[in-house]
């Protein structure tokens, strides 16, 4: 199968749910991003490993980092291999003393890992093809800011649809709907919009 790179190009806090965040992978030299639903501590982990910032004390993932340094362990990749009812799995690919290991991992905690040793994330085209989300080539273009950047208004009949039942609105509504939600970068209710029009297609 055919390994596609991936890059972290944002984490997501949901605007409409509490306490729930996202890791956007985004397709390198492509346009499609792969959104993943994690918990508040591994949004906590990877944000701190991204923004370069030293606790006072080892966190979790920065001890287990420590760890494979130490013994000399190099984690070389991170694959998302694959995608059964909604769950994501991932696994390290590491070398040590020339020989590859593969081990099992949460994808939150293979992330927060990959971020700290700078190595590859990799997924699968049909995992891509069917959880990733195209994004508009307009769309967060590097002349465009935060602040400068409109967001689209949504029909009234969207707009009023927006905390009902997903399964109340046509196929129509639904795409309309997530494409509302993925300009205000909200793509952890983008998840669920997307599974419910694939929920629609394999009917």
């Amino acid at each position: 199968m055919k390994k596609i790179e991936l890059e972290i190009v944002a984490l997501s806090h949901s605007i409409t749910q509490t306490h729930s965040y996202a890791v956007v992978l985004g397709e390198v030299n492509g346009l499609r991003r792969l959104p993943i639903v994690i918990g508040g501590f591994e949004a906590q982990a990877i944000a701190v490993a991204l923004e370069r910032m030293q606790p006072s004390r080892p966190l979790t993932h920065d001890l287990f980092s420590n760890f494979m340094s130490t013994f000399s362990i190099e984690l070389t990749e991170v694959i998302i291999y694959k995608l059964e009812e909604g769950i994501f799995f991932a696994k390290l690919v590491c070398q040590n003393e020339g020989e590859p290991v593969e081990i099992d991992s949460r994808t939150s905690d293979a992330l927060a890992l990959a971020v700290r040793a700078s190595c590859r994330i990799f997924t699968y085209e049909n995992i891509l093809e069917t959880a990733g989300l195209y994004l508009d080539q307009t769309e967060g273009t590097p002349t465009e800011s935060a602040e400068t950047r409109q967001t689209p208004t949504a029909s009234p009949a969207i707009t009023s649809s927006v905390d009902k039942d997903l399964k109340s609105l046509n196929l129509e509504d639904l795409n309309k709907l997530l494409q509302q939600v993925l300009d205000q970068e909200d793509y952890v209710r983008a998840i669920n919009i997307r599974d419910e029009i694939n929920n629609r297609k394999n009917k």
